[in-house]
């Protein structure tokens, strides 16, 4: 006869003993912030954390990676009260933001209801959700980390659907797919050392995470210049790029490659890159192309990776 373990809740502290030196730091990391993209349908991107909005704070500061539309997220690891509801109002408007995310420990029936009056009252220009999060653990097993969606935009998981079921994809979308589909598989075969996603998209890039939460290897196809391209993208960090470009050629060195350097500063985003001439139409060449982007991503992130 089988025997079953005694499955038990465990108090967040246990986990986390403190909220912006604890979780705030745990959850901004890629492969946790993924727990949450996962959850809410909306695939995330760090920017910063604590990023400010005047006198204030808002905990991670995020975007959605195929549009960057910002997104921010609130964590309270109490219960939920006006304090934190007010500042993520704050928040959403100094960073006109599209996406609200509030994660507690437990919401309040007046703090539910205000949520999704907003949702009902924002007419789908700005999208508010509220999770509860629970730590729960098999007798004596390492805790695992649950998100439950308490409140969310109106109709959002018959949206989501939709979209995933009616785009339509072009030529190219649907050779952009293939392509990253037979990349992460080459990868794959070739025991790759990159923390490659098990989902891909048809897009012209595809993102690795490094480890950080203030860069991350973008991946692209440029069919217009007919170019590949590995790039550090680095969303919000000018000094994070300047510590590297202060010392290019170290940098060129040890890389051994010459790189692209493109501060933009009119942006708040940088890029250093290493790019090659290639038409992913020629599916003939598709082994040399991943070949080349497998080795420079793994360059990159073996230089550049936390």
């Amino acid at each position: 006869m089988s025997t079953f373990g005694n499955l038990q809740q465990v108090d967040l502290r246990k986990g986390w003993e403190h909220e912006a030196l604890n979780f705030t730091k745990w959850l901004v990391k890629p492969e946790n912030l993924k727990m949450l993209s996962d959850e809410i349908g909306i695939e995330l991107a760090p920017i910063k954390s604590e990023a400010r909005t005047g006198r204030y704070s808002v905990d991670i500061l995020a975007e959605e990676q195929d549009t960057g539309q910002k997104v921010i997220v609130e964590n309270q690891l109490e219960q939920t009260d006006h304090d934190h509801l007010g500042k993520l109002v704050t928040y959403a408007s100094g960073h006109d933001a599209k996406y609200v995310v509030w994660i507690v420990r437990q919401a309040n029936e007046e703090h539910r209801q205000a949520m999704e009056w907003l949702n009902d009252y924002t007419n789908n220009q700005i999208n508010f959700f509220l999770i509860r999060l629970e730590l729960w653990q098999i007798d004596e097993s390492k805790p695992a980390v649950k998100m439950n969606t308490i409140v969310m935009p109106n109709e959002w998981t018959k949206t989501l659907r939709e979209q995933n079921q009616t785009k339509e994809l072009t030529d190219t979308k649907l050779l952009q797919f293939e392509f990253w589909k037979q990349f992460v598989q080459y990868c794959n075969e070739k025991n790759s050392t990159l923390r490659l996603g098990r989902k891909v998209r048809p897009k012209q890039w595809y993102n690795i995470s490094i480890g950080r939460s203030n860069a991350r290897i973008s991946l692209t196809l440029n069919t217009y210049k007919q170019e590949i391209r590995c790039t550090l993208y680095i969303p919000d960090d000018q000094e994070y790029y300047k510590n590297y470009y202060e010392r290019k050629e170290e940098v060129e060195k040890e890389l051994d490659e010459k790189l692209v350097w493109l501060p933009l500063p009119d942006k708040k985003a940088c890029r250093i890159r290493v790019v090659r001439t290639g038409n992913i139409e020629h599916e003939d060449r598709w082994d040399e192309y991943f070949q080349w982007l497998k080795e420079k991503a793994e360059k990159f992130h073996e230089f550049f990776g936390a």
